[in-house]
């Protein structure tokens, strides 16, 4: 009964930690941010091809015929993102004028398809156990070279980094991984996440649209979103960790205000008459369902702000507003009365 019991019990730690595991895969390429990192984004491809929202979604969207170098590109590589990618991470790291960016994809690659793809215009260098190509951007395209190598026939490594070898290699800081560790452990499950380590680039795009907002960001030395379908919802969750419990009152607050304000516009009598009933509705389904609170940890105050996104808001949000009611006379989708009097007539009371 012991040996049996043995057997039974390696058999499933082996299951468990294998690297077909998808929360090992997980692991393993979130072991890959560098320490000096501001933002990380992992995104469970396999898991969102698989969700109804992404369906659903994917079923409303445009999809543009395949231009030419994409056909020759999967005919000369058999790779097909839509169907062979599994697994990505971004770890970007953004210090003043110094930025770089490491990828990280798990998928079905067929390796030496891709190699003699990448070697008709890269001749590869060793980098220790390496084979690293260099991809060089285009003309027209300011970004800079980047260098590619295979880990795994199932896992590749792509850097704008000189030296892919040493980027790989920058996340050996134990204490600076435990940081990163604890944020990626909450939001274990989450097929699309990002932890945000006062980035400059947040910030920047944020000043754009909300300075007021931008300058409570910049007070979080932590942000972490997760994205989660659940049957024709994403359920998008975001905190902001603070040092102080006052500070978190004071962006709770804020938000909350962000939000009533919202409200209160959509219940505008002018508003309700111009929006299209639809989109309106769409937008008041999203606030509505949103919800902000403080949460109180160990370690910090966050401020939890949860977002409920359907498929129906998405597609409303991609129309381009008319800015009236449909049905209107001034609404472009109406059918034109050739026998209608005009706007202008009608109004100006003359007689004939």
């Amino acid at each position: 009964m012991i040996v049996i019991a043995a057997v039974i019990v390696a058999i499933f730690l082996g299951f468990h930690f294998s690297s077909n595991n998808p929360d090992s895969k997980r692991a393993q390429l979130l072991s890959f941010v560098p320490a000096d990192a501001t933002s990380a984004i992992f995104i469970d491809v396999d898991q969102l091809r698989a969700s109804a929202f992404l369906t659903t979604l994917y079923s409303w969207t445009p999809h543009p015929a395949e231009d030419s170098d994409y056909k020759q590109f999967i005919a000369d590589t058999g790779f097909n993102y839509e169907r062979d990618l599994s697994e990505v991470l971004i770890a970007i790291s953004n210090h003043g004028a110094a930025s770089s960016t490491l990828v990280m994809a798990e998928g079905k690659f067929d390796r030496k398809k891709i190699e003699a793809y990448l070697g008709r215009n890269s001749t590869p260098s060793q980098q220790g156990l390496l084979k690293v190509f260099r991809i060089t951007a285009s003309p027209n395209d300011n970004a800079k070279p980047a260098s590619l190598a295979f880990l795994t026939d199932q896992r590749i490594a792509i850097s704008d980094s000189e030296n892919l070898e040493s980027a790989l290699g920058a996340a050996k800081s134990k204490g600076i991984r435990a940081e990163w560790q604890l944020r990626f452990d909450r939001l274990a499950g989450s097929p699309l996440c990002a932890v945000i380590r006062q980035d400059p680039a947040v910030q920047t795009v944020l000043a754009g649209q909300s300075p007021q907002l931008a300058s409570f960001i910049n007070q979080l030395p932590w942000i972490t979103l997760a994205g989660k379908p659940e049957g024709d919802i994403l359920r998008v969750v975001a905190e902001g960790e603070t040092l102080t419990d006052a500070a978190a009152s004071q962006l709770r607050d804020f938000l909350q205000g962000i939000q009533l304000l919202a409200q209160t516009g959509l219940n505008d009598a002018k508003l309700r008459q111009s929006m299209n009933p639809e989109e309106r509705e769409a937008y008041v389904e999203l606030v509505r369902g949103t919800e902000i609170e403080k949460i109180n940890r160990s370690e910090a105050k966050t401020v939890r702000v949860i977002v409920p996104i359907t498929a129906q808001f998405l597609k409303i949000a991609k129309v381009p507003h008319t800015g009236v009611a449909p049905g209107s006379t001034s609404d472009p989708s109406r059918p034109v009365d050739k026998n209608e009097p005009s706007s202008r007539h009608a109004s100006s009371g003359k007689k004939n």
